[in-house]
């Protein structure tokens, strides 16, 4: 897998983005997605119009730069989409993959890494303050990020400019083309379109949770239309401050979650306790000195209780959706395959206040 790359964007046009980017964040205190969104542009585009300064454009496998990536020690993970942020401190260990899935399951980094989703690649190196901060950032073909990773304030830094280097491209172009946006998803097919005793046939003899994927494609179903037609006893629609009940639950009972938060190209897990559970404005947010979670709960549409059969039994997660269906994040008991669930986490998922 390589990156696509097709820079061809005037000077005059660079000039002016990095300018109106420089005058923004001037005027407001803003991350780099926020600022390319209010210019209209993707984030790739926007940080791209540093290459040949501070940003370096990749090029080559970003796959074989993701096996080397566990040289730079302990570093933050950070995957996102539209409404969370999911950040885990750790080193990259026992890191895998295939032509195009990747696996990172350390024991604090845990990843699932889709690379048929990555386009472009880029090591930053920002001045903030009187420091510099580092980080080696991917994007899918839209622009969207999908996954970074930051050099902490002690980390390696040789280690970081050696996989720089090695994978730079030889020439570097400031300027970043990416694909438009494709239309929403298609519309739900009628209810009375759908073979709804036959989807619950297949409900009922998954033997894991990813398994639901398949039954989505194979019945044409969105995620909501799904637990809609499953009925309750597989599916219950909660009321939107679920995240905040369930985390602050847990942070006071001490019981252990796994939080999952994905983009097309990446999902990123926690698998442990939360403690320090705060809610500023919009924001929902964990933040512990290993693990941060930033939740936009207004972004949440949909939350459900959702009850999935396995070779281990019932398994519970709650599962949050935005407005178009999309899935944010979902919420599960910590537990090793091959043993069931806790009571613990059951009671405290199905304490849970209904819609």
């Amino acid at each position: 897998m390589s990156p696509a790359h097709a820079a061809v964007v005037s000077t005059e046009t660079l000039h002016t983005l990095r300018g109106a980017w420089h005058a923004l964040t001037a005027q407001q205190n803003l991350r780099t997605r926020d600022a390319a969104q209010k210019l209209g542009v993707s984030e790739a585009q926007l940080l791209a119009t540093g290459v040949g300064a501070h940003v370096t454009r990749l090029t080559g496998d970003l796959r074989d730069l993701m096996m080397r990536i566990g040289e730079l020690g302990k570093v933050q993970a950070q995957t996102r989409n539209e409404a969370a942020v999911h950040e885990k401190v750790g080193a990259y260990t026992n890191i895998t993959h295939g032509d195009q899935v990747g696996l990172v399951l350390g024991d604090a980094i845990d990843l699932r890494l889709l690379y048929d989703k990555w386009a472009f690649g880029y090591a930053v190196e920002e001045k903030i303050g009187q420091g510099t901060r580092r980080s080696f950032q991917f994007f899918d073909a839209f622009g969207d990020v999908i996954h970074t990773i930051y050099l902490r304030d002690n980390g390696d830094i040789f280690a970081f400019e050696a996989l720089r280097d090695a994978w730079a491209a030889p020439i570097q172009i400031s300027g970043e083309t990416v694909l438009p946006h494709p239309a929403g998803s298609a519309p739900e097919r009628p209810d009375d379109a759908v073979d709804a005793k036959a989807f619950a046939a297949d409900w009922r003899v998954m033997t894991e949770t990813p398994g639901i994927l398949g039954l989505l494609k194979k019945h044409k179903l969105s995620r909501t239309q799904a637990f809609r037609l499953i009925g309750s006893e597989f599916a219950i629609p909660l009321l939107t401050d679920a995240p905040a009940r369930l985390l602050q639950a847990a942070a006071r009972i001490g019981q252990e979650i796994m939080v999952f938060v994905g983009n097309p190209g990446c999902i990123q897990i926690h698998a442990g306790p939360v403690q320090n559970v705060q809610r500023r404005g919009n924001w929902l947010s964990v933040l512990d000195p290993d693990f941060s979670l930033h939740l936009r709960e207004d972004r949440v549409a949909q939350a459900w209780l959702v009850r999935k059969p396995t070779t281990d039994g019932i398994v519970t997660s709650v599962e949050l959706l935005d407005a178009a269906g999309e899935l944010i994040a979902c919420f599960f008991d910590k537990r090793t395959p091959g043993f069931p669930e806790t009571t613990g986490w059951r009671m405290l998922a199905s304490s849970l206040e209904p819609c």
